[in-house]
C-alpha cells in the first residue's frame, strides 16, 4: 500500500474568494514505513497574503515573489501523488484549494488522482468526540514532539501528520493474539483439559452492578451514541 501524507498553507481561507496555494508538502509511506521520497514546493500565488494567514505560516509575498507558480510544479505534483492514498487533516479544506488550482490550469479535479481519500479530522473526531482535535492536540495526545513547530510549515505538518495517522491506526498492526499460547490448556495428545469441577463463583453485588449501569451510562452520554450492548 503506497500512502502519500499531505499539507498546504494558503494565502487565505476561501478559494472561492481569489486565495491560492502558497506551499504544498507531501511525504510518502510503503507499508506503514517513511520512505525518504518528499514533495515540497514553495509557491507564488501573484497575490497578496491575508493578515490572519500570515500570523499562522509567516510567508510573505515578498518570500514567495521568486518561487514557481503552481502551473510550472502541477505535472510533479502528479506524479507523486497519483494512484496513492492520500491523507490529510481537515482534507475538505485542502482538495477545496487543489480542485481549485487544477480547474484553475484546466484539468481534472485533484482528488481524482487518487486511490482514497483519508481525512485524519474526521477518523480523529470519531475517536475522541467532544476533545480539541488539531494536529497540535492529537501531537500531545500521542505524545509525538513538536516542539520545533513554532509556526506551520507543510511539509513539517506533513511529517506529524504521518506520525499521528501511524499512532491513530496502530491498533491495526496489533499482533498480541498471535503471542498467546494456545498450548496451555491442552494435554499431551493435543486435547483439550478437562475443566475443574471446584470453580468458585463469585457474583457481583447489586451495589457493584449499580455502579456498573452508572458506567455504562456515562459512556453512552459521553459518546453521544445510542451504545451496542443496550440494543
Amino acid at each position: 500500500m503506497r500512502q502519500v501524507i499531505l499539507d498546504t498553507e494558503t494565502t487565505g481561507l476561501n478559494p472561492a474568494t481569489g486565495d491560492r496555494i502558497i506551499e504544498i508538502g507531501c511525504v510518502e509511506m510503503i507499508g506503514r514505513r517513511l520512505t525518504d521520497r518528499t514533495f515540497h514546493y514553495y509557491i507564488n500565488p501573484e497575490r497578496d497574503i491575508d493578515a490572519g494567514a500570515f500570523a499562522v505560516h509567516g510567508l510573505s509575498r515578498e518570500f514567495l515573489s521568486d518561487k514557481p507558480v503552481f502551473g510550472n510544479i502541477v505535472d510533479q505534483l502528479i506524479e507523486f501523488v497519483d494512484g496513492a492514498e492520500i491523507v490529510i487533516h481537515n482534507a475538505a479544506f485542502d482538495l477545496g484549494f487543489l480542485d481549485n488550482e487544477f480547474a484553475l490550469l484546466k484539468r481534472p479535479a485533484f482528488r481524482s488522482l487518487a486511490a482514497k481519500i483519508t481525512d485524519t479530522l474526521l477518523d480523529a473526531r470519531q475517536m475522541f468526540p467532544g476533545k480539541r482535535n488539531s494536529l497540535d492536540a492529537l501531537c500531545e495526545r500521542f505524545s509525538i514532539s513538536n516542539e520545533h513547530r513554532t509556526l506551520h510549515g507543510a511539509l513539517l505538518d506533513a511529517q506529524l501528520l504521518a506520525e499521528v495517522y501511524l499512532a491513530m491506526t496502530r491498533g491495526q498492526e496489533d499482533l498480541t493474539i498471535d503471542l498467546i499460547d494456545y498450548t496451555v490448556n491442552h494435554d499431551d495428545a493435543g486435547l483439550p483439559k478437562a475443566l475443574p469441577t471446584n470453580l468458585k463463583l463469585m457474583a457481583a453485588s447489586a451495589d457493584e452492578c449499580k455502579q456498573h449501569e452508572q458506567i455504562l451510562a456515562d459512556i453512552a452520554k459521553a459518546s453521544k451514541k445510542d451504545p451496542v450492548w443496550s440494543a
